[in-house]
């Protein structure tokens, strides 16, 4: 009987464990005004936090980590980092961007990555949302993609992180029907194993602060609601405002810079 109780209590421990993806985008040596640069300092200290968590008896909220859109930085400057805390991320690819666009990682560095025992997903080809393309766009942003990457890197690419967060009903569909098993959002919400066809992840900016990245993982802090009713109001914002108009207010209030995807509609 006891042996049937403990046996019941660890399956619900297991059932209740849930995963909490990070959405990073560049790293730099040193801090930015840009919100999506973090600096490797500070990112450090992330992986610090995300390390101790990892090893607490109590760990209810495992954190993970992908990185959007393939910047150089992820491998120069992420990549060491993980690898000196013993952790992977999940790097996901703006294929038309590699080995093409300055500043971006090309097919030697991401064939690197995956050596490394990193994970390789698709971000569209060019960047553009989603939901404004045409059947045909989304045949190159979703298709073409995904078969480029798994052509260069000879390995199976099934998972797709949406430009700009934007996705509809019409968007996810195409997903599926162009291969893609798992569909990672900006909703900011923690995952249940196993996890489902959207997974939710949390955008983490420049001027987060460690203090507060522990309490996000703290199960009963509240945080992660607050972060839902923030991208809800986001949300609305969005669709009074129009992408175009949205993105311009959002590239003056995160400091976006030029030739950055935070500058045109690609803002989440």
């Amino acid at each position: 009987m006891l042996l049937r109780v403990e046996s019941i209590l660890k399956e619900q421990t297991e059932q209740s464990s849930r995963r909490l993806y990070l959405l990073y985008h560049e790293l730099r040596p040193i801090e930015s005004r840009y919100s999506y640069v973090l600096d490797t300092g500070s990112f450090e200290r992330h992986l610090d936090i995300y390390a101790q968590i990892r090893k607490a008896d109590n760990c209810r909220i495992w954190p993970e980590i992908t990185f959007d859109d393939g910047h150089i930085s992820n491998i120069d400057l992420a990549a060491p980092l993980l690898h000196t805390h013993g952790m992977t991320a999940r790097f996901f690819i703006t294929a038309g961007w590699t080995g093409n666009k300055l500043g971006y990682m090309g097919w030697a560095e991401l064939r690197s990555l995956l050596e490394a025992g990193h994970s390789i997903g698709v971000h569209g080809w060019s960047h553009k949302l989603l939901t404004h393309c045409s059947d045909d766009e989304l045949q190159i942003e979703l298709c073409k993609s995904r078969r480029t990457l798994q052509d260069k890197l000879g390995t199976s690419v099934t998972t797709m992180s949406l430009p700009g967060g934007r996705f509809n009903r019409r968007v996810l569909d195409a997903c599926a029907e162009a291969g893609y098993t798992q569909i990672y959002t900006s909703v900011p919400r923690a995952e249940y194993l196993p996890l489902g066809a959207t997974i939710g992840r949390v955008n983490i900016h420049g001027s987060v602060q460690p203090e507060w990245l522990a309490k996000l993982f703290e199960a009963d802090s509240g945080m992660l609601a607050k972060l839902g009713r923030q991208y809800q109001m986001k949300a609305r914002a969005q669709r009074l405002l129009g992408d175009r108009l949205y993105a311009k207010l959002w590239a003056m209030v995160n400091r976006s810079e030029p030739g950055t995807d935070g500058g045109g509609e690609g803002a989440e």
